[in-house]
């Protein structure tokens, strides 16, 4: 049982709750569980009591209450693929990432697309938003609409056509409160929107209703 502080592993831990490198942290027996379910091996876990004393582990979670266990894993990255793809554009706030990843999955995404400035989908504070969608979800980095499955759906405020399924290609998701670049507007096949009474939605929410009506199949 690892009884210092200074252990290699709790390190290890310490600095990647700070910095993005080629492992992550996960948190939590659920998503513990989760990557195991999706055959997702731990370079190592560490569970309270059993590893490492408990307030050790509570020193170095990033959780407030503290954790009963962690694992440390590789990343994975996959290329973007369809039928269903769905794209983040500067998309800042981890937690949106996160559960955009979750609500990728709900829907019956294939990928999802990590574009130009947009938050790490394997930090801390995804990967416990996506509620172990990280490790179901194959996702990509790419820099250009030109690398996503076609045809490419730019979702905008005031954009022309609404979403409505079976749909497949790309949905592109941009940042809440700017939007997709225009250059990536320009770049893509169509436009779509949601209809809102206000000006814009939060990112997440957004691609959650454009999933669910871009995969939902018209009454006939």
């Amino acid at each position: 049982m690892i009884t210092s502080q200074h252990n290699d592993k709790l390190k290890e831990v310490r600095r990647l709750q700070r910095r993005r490198e080629h492992r992550f942290v996960a948190e939590g027996e659920d998503l513990l569980r989760a990557a195991a379910d999706a055959g997702w091996p731990a370079v190592y876990e560490l569970r309270s009591g059993i590893d490492v004393e408990p307030q050790l582990l509570d020193a170095v979670s990033s959780l407030g209450s503290g954790t009963r266990a962690l694992g440390v894993y590789e990343q994975r990255w996959s290329t973007a693929t369809g039928p269903l793809c769905v794209a983040l554009w500067g998309v800042h706030d981890p937690g949106n990432v996160g559960t955009v990843l979750r609500s990728a999955v709900a829907f019956g995404a294939s990928s999802v697309a990590i574009g130009p400035d947009t938050a790490d989908p394997f930090g801390p504070k995804a990967v416990r938003a996506s509620m172990g969608a990280i490790f179901a979800m194959p996702v990509a980095r790419v820099a250009s609409v030109a690398q996503l499955p076609a045809p490419t759906v730019g979702l905008v405020v005031g954009g022309a056509g609404t979403l409505r399924g079976p749909g497949q290609g790309t949905l592109i998701i941009g940042a809440e409160r700017t939007g997709l670049p225009e250059e990536v507007v320009d770049a893509c096949d169509a436009t779509a929107r949601i209809d809102i009474a206000g000006d814009s939605l939060n990112a997440a929410m957004a691609a959650t209703i454009g999933l669910y009506e871009w995969t939902r199949v018209p009454d006939r």
